[in-house]
């Protein structure tokens, strides 16, 4: 007879998912054993596998929470009927809110990528080329000249994303600077203006 879930199946795993990110972020996925993050969890480390066959399936369950998010932030956001210039603002809003509520998920996704298995790395992979590839339509959309120049197009994208994707590393939300502030300064500078 097959084992029925339980009424907080999916609470249960999102909590693993949220408790992993911080251990992952903090010490490595080497480093974070799945007794770690029992332990964290105040569960016993066959309920960990009960939701996740492998440690592995649980980095894939972090980045894939974090990166469909993103994905959802994308989607929302060029739906809109705005003009360009304000769909990159309302996207780079969207993703400072997102990054400064998921540190830990953000480090996990652009550091422990090789740690997944082939396929689950390429659904990840694939999935980053699709914010990126939207985002870049948004950025010639932007600057039309771009079109005639794919190359310049997706450099211009790649630093526009460079100068978001790594604030994990340094911003603090309890400082002066907020991620709105952090969002418009970035806006504020792709598009030229002090």
């Amino acid at each position: 007879m097959a084992r029925t879930r339980s009424v907080d199946y999916e609470q249960r795993k999102a909590v693993i998912v949220d408790t992993a990110a911080e251990l992952i972020a903090r010490s490595g996925f080497s480093g974070a054993s799945v007794s770690d993050l029992a332990k964290s969890c105040g569960i016993s480390k066959s309920l960990i596998y009960h939701y996740y066959p492998a440690k592995e399936d649980i980095l894939f369950a972090v980045m894939a929470s974090h990166i469909d998010q993103l994905i959802d932030d994308v989607e929302l956001v060029l739906i809109k009927s705005h003009p360009p210039i304000e769909r990159l603002r309302l996207l780079l809003h969207a993703f400072m809110d997102h990054y400064t509520g998921a540190a830990s998920r953000q480090k996990v996704l652009l550091n422990e990528l090789a740690h997944l298995t082939d396929s689950a790395r390429a659904d990840i992979i694939g999935k980053q080329r699709m914010i990126i590839d939207s985002v870049q339509r948004l950025v010639v959309e932007l600057r039309p000249n771009l079109a005639a120049d794919p190359a310049r197009a997706r450099g211009q994208t790649m630093l526009l994303f460079g100068m978001i994707n790594w604030t994990h590393t340094w911003f603090d939300p309890k400082g002066q600077l907020s991620a709105h502030d952090l969002a418009e300064m970035a806006f504020q500078t792709f598009i030229g203006h002090r």
